[in-house]
This record gives structure tokens, sequence and C-alpha cells, in this order.
């Protein structure tokens, strides 16, 4: 005041000594110890039955999981001292459930195109991920784990039940935990595989200007068709010839592209094609162009996979299969084919794994492979058909799928057979913590509830 100085350098530096920067400090690690404290903790879980899937179920037995990890399995197994003990008497234990092609995360309201945020425009985006779209505060995220599923992998561009969108190449697919504050608390890897929707032999397009359908000539429709095969071929060859320049180290020999960049894991075989189709015409040539190119190849939808059966059996290519409590794609395909498909897929040596192909139905994963069951599939391939056969289609077999020492900590506690509509889930640990089953769903219900309780 009155033109004096409130303080003089030295005691402007006792006060950032003494409260400022203790203050900064605490802040900047109150989350890292918060976080610590997360994976510090040790949990028990004991006296249920544990279906490992990795081998026979086994009764009255105990799972250690320490770090976010599973540290032991089994019956003789001792508890450490202070660990957090769940009494799971009576009750089973199981993988966590995995859908593993989904939006969950990249749409909220289908209907409200500010809140869809599946695909990017143009129709070759390789360098897109889709892990820099999801929102970790999504509602669907807790509704969806409440039935069981603990990770998905969140697919770019895929042309869902929900939400139609994409190009040729849509970008690259992110497999994470439903869990976590950011997307870095809740990644299991930002890239799994590359998603390609496969181009279609349309002769029928929607015409908006008489709001109808028009008929287009085969042979125009067929040299689209060629035109965007040529294109993915070619940008297939181009992320070669990167490649190969790169590699030779000198920056004169080539400038940076991204599309480019993205693109070499898929021609050097460490990345697979998530290749969409359907049709079966469109399943037989997308076979033979990624044998032509010689890259790995996962076949999603599929929904006419079973006339291509031996081709993909003998091509070794796993199929996604989307929700099996749907009308065929046909009119002249069997009414029950999508219900009696991955029986016979299964039949024929294929592997496969059940998806929702969408967002707010992904909680109902369990029950598309239930439906499956009552179809002819047997009952413990429908279990790997959601838990480890996804892992293992998109390499995270090592991380996923089974109740292994070593294995991320992604587990249910239930009151019976996750395929069972009437199955609960009890208790839901991702990455070895306890993790909330409150959701938007069950709290309206007991909002409901009590209001018709008080009206009687």
């Amino acid at each position: 005041m009155n033109g004096t100085p409130f303080a003089d350098s030295a005691v402007v530096k006792r006060l950032l000594a003494q409260i400022v920067l203790p203050l900064l400090i605490a802040n900047f690690l109150l989350p890292l110890s918060a976080q610590a404290q997360r994976t510090a903790t040790v949990y028990a879980i004991k006296g249920g039955k544990i279906h490992t899937l990795a081998g026979p179920a086994i009764d009255n037995a105990t799972v250690i999981m320490r770090e976010g990890k599973i540290a032991a399995v089994g019956v003789n197994v001792e508890i450490p001292l202070g660990a957090q003990v769940i009494d799971a008497t009576g009750l089973d234990v199981y993988p966590g459930l995995f859908d593993p092609v989904t939006q969950v995360g990249l749409a909220e309201v289908g209907a409200v195109s500010a809140t869809v945020d599946v695909a990017e425009l143009g129709d070759i985006n390789p360098e897109l991920v889709a892990a820099t779209a999801v929102n970790p505060a999504s509602e669907h995220i807790p509704v969806t784990r409440a039935s069981g599923i603990t990770h998905v992998i969140a697919v770019p561009g895929a042309p869902g039940f929900e939400v139609q969108a994409g190009g040729l190449i849509s970008g690259r697919a992110s497999a994470f935990s439903l869990s976590g504050w950011t997307f870095d608390e809740m990644q299991i890897s930002p890239s799994v595989a590359m998603v390609v929707n496969w181009p279609i032999i349309r002769t029928r397009t929607f015409d908006f200007a008489t709001f109808g359908y028009k008929e287009k000539p085969f042979q125009e429709a067929k040299k689209e068709y060629d035109k965007s095969v040529n294109e993915l071929g070619d940008w297939l060859d181009r992320a070669r010839h990167y490649a190969q320049a790169k590699e030779k180290g000198s920056p004169a020999l080539y400038e940076r592209d991204l599309k480019l960049e993205s693109l070499v894991p898929v021609v050097k075989g460490t990345m697979p094609l998530l290749v969409i189709a359907a049709q079966a015409r469109d399943i037989r040539n997308a076979v033979e162009f990624c044998t032509k190119q010689n890259v790995k190849m996962i076949l999603a939808d599929g929904s006419q996979a079973w006339k291509v059966k031996d081709l993909l059996k003998e091509k070794n290519i796993p199929v996604i299969l989307g929700p099996t409590e749907r009308v065929p794609d046909e009119e002249d395909d069997p009414y029950d084919k999508p219900m009696s498909q991955p029986a016979e897929l299964h039949a024929a040596g294929i592997q496969i794994a059940f998806s929702s192909f969408g967002f707010s139905f992904s909680r109902r994963l369990s029950q598309f492979a239930g439906t499956a069951v009552a179809y002819g599939l047997p009952h413990d391939e429908a279990l790997k058909a959601v838990t480890i056969n996804a892992a293992e289609m998109f390499g995270l077999g090592d991380q996923l799928g089974t109740i292994e020492p070593g294995k991320i900590a992604n587990l249910i506690v239930t009151t019976g057979d996750p395929l069972e509509i009437r199955t609960d889930v009890r208790y839901l640990f991702i990455r070895g913590e306890l993790t909330s089953i409150d959701n938007r769903h069950r709290a309206l219900y007991e909002e409901y509830r009590k209001r018709s309780e008080q009206a009687h």
C-alpha cells in the first residue's frame, strides 16, 4: 500500500518454498499415489468354482490378483497377509467377456451426430486410431461392464447395426478395458488391427431426388467395385515400397507419409486386416485378395460365411460374427441361419467369436452366444467365443481370455452360467481392481421401482 512493495524477493521466495511449491508437488503426486494405491491392492477370490477356460473348472478354489495381474490360481493357494478377500462360496468365476467389434466409447446417441465419432471423412484413413476418439465417460461403458464385459475393441468406421459409417480403410482398431478416468488407464493396445470395409457391387442405390431406389447397370457397378479393390491393392503395394525405402535408412529415399507408415505393419504381417464383409461373394473376393497380398485376415460380420466355410477353413481365417438374434440378410436364407451358423462354422474347424457391432447392445453379448448353444454350438466353445478366441485372433491371447497367472486380471464372479439370461454378475474385476457395476440402467430401475412402491 501507499507505493510500498508488497514483499521483497526474499519473502516471495520463502512463500514459494513454504506454501506454493508443496501444494504444486502434492497436486502432481496425488494422481500418481492414487494410481499406485489402486494397483497395490491385493485381492483374493476364494471358495468359488473357477472356470479358467485353460483346463477343467476347479471347485472351491482361490484366485489371487496383484498389481493388475493374476498371481495365482488353485485349490491350495495361500492368501497373502492383508489381501482383500471376496467370498465366492456358491458362485462361479469366469474370465471377463470380450466384445471385439464394437462402437462402445465412440458413440453415445446414434440419432445425435454430435455424440457419434466412429469415422472420419475420406475413404483412406489408415493413420487414424480409434483410441483418440474413445470417451471414457460414456454412459454405455458402465452399462456394458455390468453385463460381465470387461474389455472391448473399438473399431473405427465399421458399419454397425446401430451406426452406419466408414470408408474403404477406416483406421486402426483399439483394445481397452472398461474402467478408467482416461484412455491411458484403460488401454490394452491402441492398434490391434487395420479396418477395411470390403467394397460391394451395388446395383441399387437410394436417390434423394425421388426419395426412392434406382437401378444401376451391373457393368457400371462392377467397374466401381474393381476401382475400389485396385485402390486398396495400390495402397498396400505403396506401403511395401515405403517400408523398403525406409529400411535403407536414407531420408532422401522417402518422404514421410503417415498413411503409408500406418500400413507397414499390415504388409509385414504384424497387424491383421479386419475385413468387414457379409455376402458370400464379397467374402470370397476378400479372401482371394488377402491371399494374393499375403496379409493376415480376420473376417468380421460374415453373415454368409457358411456358404464359403471350406475356403475359410482352408485359408485358416477366423470369423467374428454379429448378433445371432436377428433375421437373415437374404430372404432366401434359412430363417434361423444367424443362430445356427456358429455351430456350422465351428464344426467346419473355423475359429469364431461373437460381437455386437454396436454400442448400446454390446451388453447382450453373452445372450448372442447362449442362443448359438441352443442351436448346436457346444457350450464350452460358446464361452471361448466370448473370451479367449477373440483375444487370440488379435494377438492378445497371452494377456486376456483365460484365468492363468500372468494375465490381466479381468474377471467376473457370477451366480451361474454367464450365457444364461438369469445369471447376475456379483463382482467384476478390471485390471485386478474391484469395479462398480452400478450404471444408468440400474439407477433408473431403482428410481421407478421405488415410485411404483410408493404408488401402491
